[in-house]
């Protein structure tokens, strides 16, 4: 065997021998990255064979209500195309906290009044359009959009609806504390306005 050919041979296999040398840690690493492949292989296809489950929800724990569920009424002594209202958490007319969805349909407004305690709002969907003090002029109404908020402090006049020309009716969430106790700046005129 000529001197080279054997010279080669040797080194080959002296390169696949030496733990440091490229051809060596070619193999290793393949071998390596193979490996790895090889022991992944059932634990990725068990993650993508597993499907999220919700779980029930325990309603004496948490309760949901779907928008579609929610039980909308006419308001009581109102007029019936101004709105409607939806109990939602307590009751207005018992002690204690309340949370009620109210709808207000374009073209009415309440009539100047106040409250004794604070209401929380919560524009959920629609424009609100809002103003204080105890004279009626919807004009000058500031719009709240979805997702706006108003604090209507104890004891101060104010007024609220949705313009002739609104698009669509307002929908607001509003928080207080009960029994709910209301007054009108002019009892001697109606509670609500048609605009």
């Amino acid at each position: 065997m000529p001197k080279n050919v054997a010279d080669t041979k040797q080194k080959n296999l002296r390169s696949l021998m030496d733990p440091v040398s490229p051809e060596k840690h070619a193999v290793s690493l393949e071998r390596r990255q193979l490996l790895r492949l090889l022991l992944m292989a059932p634990l990725l296809s068990a993650f993508a064979a597993t499907t999220a489950e919700a779980s029930s929800i325990n309603p004496s724990e948490t309760f949901e209500l779907e928008p579609d569920q929610i039980q909308f009424k006419p308001w009581q002594g109102l007029p019936s195309s101004s709105g409607e209202m939806a109990m939602l958490y307590g009751d207005l007319n018992q002690a204690g906290p309340y949370l009620v969805m109210m709808k207000w349909n374009p073209g009415w407004f309440s009539a100047p009044h106040n409250y004794g305690t604070d209401r929380i709002c919560v524009v959920v969907s629609g424009t609100w359009w809002v103003d204080s003090g105890a004279d009626f002029t919807p004009q000058q109404t500031v719009p709240v959009r979805a997702g706006g908020y108003v604090l209507r402090h104890a004891r101060t006049w104010h007024y609220d609806g949705v313009p002739a020309d609104g698009k669509e009716p307002a929908m607001i969430a509003v928080f207080g504390i009960g029994p709910v106790d209301i007054r009108l700046a002019d009892p001697a005129k109606p509670s609500w306005r048609q605009v």
